[in-house]
C-alpha cells in the first residue's frame, strides 16, 4: 500500500498543478477581459492558444497515460465514471473548436462580444476543474480498491521513467546552443500578437512533455491547429 500511496500523492501533485493553471486563467479573464467592451482578434487567438495549452496539460497527465489504463484492465466498475470524465473532456474540446471557428470567421481589426467569449472560457475551465475533482474523489478511490500491489509497483516504475525522460529533455534543451539571428536582423511581430499578457502557467513546457510516451506527436502541432482528441474516448476505440 505504500506504493499505492506514493503513486496517488504524485498524481495529486500533478492535479494541483493543472488546477492552479486553470484557476489562474479564470482569474485573468475575470480581472481583464471581462472589463473590456469587446475582444480583438489577437486576444481571441491568444485565449484559444491558452485553452489548447491547458487542455494538453490535462490530456497528457500521468493519470491519463498510466492510471486509467490500469483501472480499465483491472475492472469494469469505473466505466460509468470514465464516461462522465470523457463527457467533461468533450465539453472542454467543444469550447476550443467553437473559438477556432470564431477565429476563422473573423478578419484583422474585427472584435467579438466579451460576454460570449468569457462564458465559453468559463465553461472550459469549469469542465476540466470538475473532472479533476471527480478524479480525486471518485477515481482514486476505485483505483485503491481494484489495482493490486504488483500493478501499483509497475505504475510507480512508469512514473519514475517518465520523470527521468522529462528531466533529460530539459537538460538537453538547456545544453543546446542558441542560434543567434544574423547581424541587423529584426524580429517582425504581427499586430495580432500584440496581446494582453497572461499569468504564467504552472505546467511543464511542451518540449518536456514530448519526452513522455505517446505525447510527442500531439504536442509538436501548432497551437491553433492541434488534432485534439479525447483520450478517454480513444480507450473505448472512439474517435
Amino acid at each position: 500500500m505504500l506504493t499505492a500511496t506514493y503513486t496517488l500523492v504524485a498524481l495529486s501533485v500533478e492535479q494541483a498543478s493543472v488546477r492552479v493553471s486553470l484557476q489562474s486563467f479564470q482569474q485573468y479573464v475575470r480581472a481583464n477581459l471581462m472589463q473590456q467592451n469587446s475582444i480583438t482578434l489577437g486576444q481571441l487567438e491568444y485565449a484559444c492558444e491558452t485553452l489548447n495549452r491547458l487542455y494538453q496539460a490535462c490530456h497528457w497527465r500521468k493519470i491519463e497515460m498510466y492510471l486509467i489504463p490500469a483501472i480499465r484492465q483491472a475492472t469494469e466498475r469505473a466505466d460509468q465514471l470514465l464516461d462522465e470524465l470523457s463527457r467533461l473532456n468533450q465539453a472542454a474540446l467543444a469550447v476550443i473548436r467553437a473559438m477556432q471557428e470564431r477565429i476563422g470567421g473573423l478578419h484583422e481589426g474585427a472584435e467579438e462580444q466579451v460576454s460570449q467569449i468569457c462564458a465559453s472560457i468559463e465553461t472550459f475551465c469549469s469542465a476540466l476543474l470538475q473532472r479533476l475533482e471527480k478524479e480525486e474523489k471518485e477515481l482514486f478511490a476505485i483505483a485503491r480498491s481494484v489495482i493490486c500491489g504488483e500493478a501499483w509497483f509497475a505504475i510507480a516504475n512508469q512514473f519514475l521513467l517518465h520523470d527521468a525522460k522529462v528531466v533529460e529533455a530539459r537538460r538537453s534543451r538547456s545544453a543546446a546552443p542558441i542560434a543567434l539571428p544574423a547581424a541587423g536582423a529584426e524580429r517582425q511581430l504581427s499586430p495580432r500578437l500584440a496581446l494582453l499578457p497572461l499569468p504564467p502557467l504552472d505546467m511543464a513546457e511542451p518540449s518536456d512533455l514530448a519526452a513522455a510516451p505517446r505525447a510527442a506527436d500531439a504536442l509538436a502541432l501548432a497551437p491553433l491547429g492541434l488534432a485534439l482528441a479525447d483520450p478517454l474516448a480513444r480507450q473505448h476505440g472512439r474517435s
